[in-house]
């Protein structure tokens, strides 16, 4: 099964990619591990995303795409595969399909999962990280010890500032994927508000998986 997952930053993506990636036996795709894969090796395509990122620039979409098509070739993805983090913008999505359509292998669904804003504010910048260990806790949902809550710090990217930015940038630059999904037909929403293991049941039960 080939799956995309969508949804704004913070709605649990990753973590339901992983789950579902579990469960359909594919492996999970995150730009994230796609980037670092291609900067460790010495291929010309590796060297030029990497030079983008030493520099704090974004990766351009036509680079973007090679290297998720390079990833999407490998032999592990000939069974299915849960793509998290691409595409992200309308150009991502039309060179995701024109590839798939040469393979023979179009997109079985997208799942969408759906947070409101403001919810999505809160789990954002209420993570707090635990800088000794790397555990990140949440002052609402999984508070910290009382004695290591002293030493708790906030990501920068965890403000309420840097959060609705990407939130903008999110309903600019990637929610017209929604409808041009929803068009094909192959848009599956699902409830991102509930319990990790909730939104988990709803995706497999949205995606027909027993």
């Amino acid at each position: 099964m080939r799956v995309v997952m969508l949804g704004p930053p913070g709605a649990g993506k990753g973590t339901q990619a992983v789950q579902l990636a579990g469960r359909l036996g594919v492996p999970h795709i995150s730009t994230g591990d796609m980037f670092r894969q291609a900067t460790q090796d010495q291929s010309p395509l590796g060297q030029q995303v990497r030079s983008y990122l030493e520099q704090g620039l974004l990766v351009p979409d036509e680079l973007v795409i090679q290297v998720v098509e390079r990833r999407l070739n490998e032999p592990d993805c000939q069974k299915g595969f849960v793509l998290d983090g691409f595409p992200r913008t309308l150009a991502q999505a039309q060179a995701l399909d024109r590839f798939l359509q040469q393979q023979g292998q179009p997109l079985d669904a997208v799942v969408l999962l759906e947070v409101p804003d403001e919810l999505i504010v809160e789990r954002i910048t209420g993570r707090r990280l635990d800088p000794q260990t790397g555990q990140i806790y949440h002052l609402r949902y999984n508070p910290p010890p009382p004695e290591v809550a002293s030493r708790l710090v906030q990501r920068s990217d965890d403000t309420e500032e840097t959060c609705r930015r990407r939130l903008n940038k999110y309903h600019r630059e990637t929610e017209p994927l929604v409808p041009y999904y929803q068009q094909q037909g192959v848009l599956r929403r699902v409830d991102g508000t509930l319990s990790p293991q909730e939104v988990t049941q709803r995706i497999l039960e949205a995606l027909g998986v027993k």
